[in-house]
């Protein structure tokens, strides 16, 4: 029986260009994260290298790792020593040619239970995801870990409420949103303070519609030429049920949040806002359409 209350690690860094290196802090963010009392540790996206997504180049492709691969290895023996649940955002070779962003789900006893594939994939100025990854093809899916069952979906999965309505309805209590989201230089004076509201309210958003925890996790730093790079936003947080952030980390530097959640608060939130019950179900057939007009 997992505990009704369950302490969750946000690990918000730089990446550098040596993804051995980058693996290595991550290690040791995560060591630290459990010292800190942090039961689940969720890393930021595609963490063991620079975000690679702001060119298409072939070569690239070459950052990608099987699941169950390297990084794997290191990391279930990794949860199983420190007792801890992670989660882990990689850049998936699924086959010859098949690429996927991936979050893999370790439980505290070291075992891999599952993987989550991107269903959204962004096709954006410096955010080109669609030249490296397949859309995700095994749903929306939650994972009973030691410490809580949870859902993971990735960065542009966030801006949709139908992806966080189904995970919801999978009977996770927290949503995580491993991230790389950034401001592009040039526009950040005039539009960066509307993007990083916008994507902060979208989900809190989610988890007010679903009564339910939301625990997003970005990067940080400055990635890229000065006249093609990206300024990560950094600003990580934890939303409760009722959409009110519990913990938020700074635009500019590496943090570790440590959140306790308690599934008693989803159902008070959820008795009072019973959104979830008047839901009417047999109306919602149009959703599957593209548009109706």
């Amino acid at each position: 029986m997992t505990p009704e209350k369950f302490r969750i690690g946000l690990i918000q860094m730089s990446c550098g260009l040596d993804p051995r290196a980058n693996l290595d802090r991550a290690v040791e963010k995560i060591r630290e994260a459990a010292q800190l009392g942090a039961r689940i540790v969720c890393l930021q996206e595609l963490f063991r290298s620079q975000y690679f997504c702001r060119e298409e180049d072939a070569r690239l492709f070459d950052l990608a790792e099987t699941i169950p691969g390297p990084t794997t290895a290191r990391l279930c023996p990794l949860a199983a020593e420190l007792g801890v649940v992670i989660i882990a955002s990689l850049f998936e070779k699924r086959a010859t040619g098949l690429y996927h962003n991936t979050a893999a789900i370790i439980d505290a006893d070291g075992a891999l239970l599952g993987l989550y594939r991107k269903m959204h994939i962004p096709d954006d100025p410096l955010f080109f995801e669609k030249f490296y990854f397949t859309p995700g093809d095994l749903g929306f899916r939650a994972f009973d870990t030691k410490f809580g069952r949870i859902a993971t979906l990735i960065c542009w999965d966030q801006w949709y409420p139908e992806a966080a309505r189904l995970a919801s309805l999978t009977g996770a209590n927290i949503l995580f949103y491993p991230t790389a989201i950034g401001w592009h230089p040039a526009e950040k004076a005039q539009y960066g303070e509307a993007q990083h509201d916008a994507w902060r309210t979208a989900q809190r958003a989610h988890a007010i519609a679903n009564g339910i925890y939301v625990a997003a996790v970005n990067r940080v730093g400055f990635e890229g030429p000065a006249d093609k790079g990206l300024e990560f936003w950094g600003a990580s947080f934890v939303s409760d049920p009722f959409g009110r952030i519990l913990a938020e980390a700074s635009h500019d530097k590496e943090e570790i949040l440590i959140v306790e959640c308690d599934t008693r608060q989803m159902e008070e939130v959820r008795r009072n806002w019973p959104f979830l019950r008047d839901r009417r179900i047999d109306a919602y057939g149009d959703i599957t359409s593209r548009f109706l007009a």
